[in-house]
This record gives structure tokens, sequence and C-alpha cells, in this order.
């Protein structure tokens, strides 16, 4: 068994979308980066890529590679899935927890981690998704951003 832990941040701006978990939520922000800046599945991709310890998403899906501009983030979760599965490793689990103030991503978990499961080719109830609010307390508290967190357990297949 190998354990990775996963964390990303992106800021909160006008006239992108905001997806999580693959998941399009209505909301006046967006989060900015150069692929579809899925906070969620970013922190779930670097904890499968730690627990495997192959680097990070910068490292395989590097932003000044035009190749990956407006991506969608479930796209390159499907591919680190292969990654790992190439290395002889299965998901035993993710557990992820959204950071962010507003809005509300509580009514989208179930779609998320049905998202997620169907990358990766596991089971929803192998994926927990969480979020929590800082209490108005740092850059997530202050509607600037959101941030996510992730571990992920590794199995020899």
């Amino acid at each position: 068994m190998r354990i990775g832990m996963g964390y990303d941040v992106h800021r909160l701006t006008a006239g992108r979308r905001l997806v999580l978990g693959g998941v399009e939520i209505p909301h006046m922000l967006g989060l900015l980066g150069h692929s579809d800046a899925d906070v969620l599945v970013h922190a779930i991709m670097d904890a499968m890529l730690g627990a495997a310890a192959l680097g990070d998403i910068g490292k395989l899906f590097p932003d000044t590679d035009p190749a990956y501009e407006g991506i969608s983030s479930m796209k390159l979760l499907a591919e680190v899935g292969e990654r790992i599965a190439a290395e002889g490793y299965s998901v035993g689990n993710i557990d992820a927890t959204v950071i962010a103030q507003e809005p509300k991503v509580s009514p989208y978990i179930d779609r998320m981690r049905e998202n997620i499961a169907k990358a990766l080719g596991i089971s929803p109830s192998q994926v927990s998704v969480k979020a929590t609010t800082e209490e108005g307390l740092g850059f997530t508290g202050a509607k600037e951003g959101m941030a996510a967190q992730a571990v992920c357990l590794l199995e020899e297949a």
C-alpha cells in the first residue's frame, strides 16, 4: 500500500466557469488556470501521483504546454489513472475536501464522486468528497480563491 497527499489552490475570477469534480456549478466567478482549473481534481491527481512517486501534475501537464489550455481536468484524471495502472497500482480509496466560502457545493457532491469514479474506473464508494469553509478567514474565507486537499491510498494490483 502507498499513500499520497495532494493540495491545490486557484484564484476566483470573473469570466470563467466554476468546475469542481467535473461538475459545472452556477456561480458568478470561476477558477483561474491554464486548464479548466478544477481544484478538486487537481488535488486528487497530485495525491495519486504522489502515492506512486510519479511527480505532480505540473510535471506531467505543464501550464506552458498549449495542448493543455482549457482542457478538462477529468481527461487528465483519466490519464493519471492509466499511468497509475501501468505502474501496477489500483486505487484503494480517495478522500478529498474542497475549501471554499461559497458557493455551497454539497448539492453537487454525489455527481462529483460519480465523475471521479468513472474517470478512474472505480466505484463511487471508493471516493469521498467533502466541503468546508474557513469561517471567513484567509483567502478562501475572503472569497478570493478555492483550495482542495486529497489523500489517496494505492494498492498493488
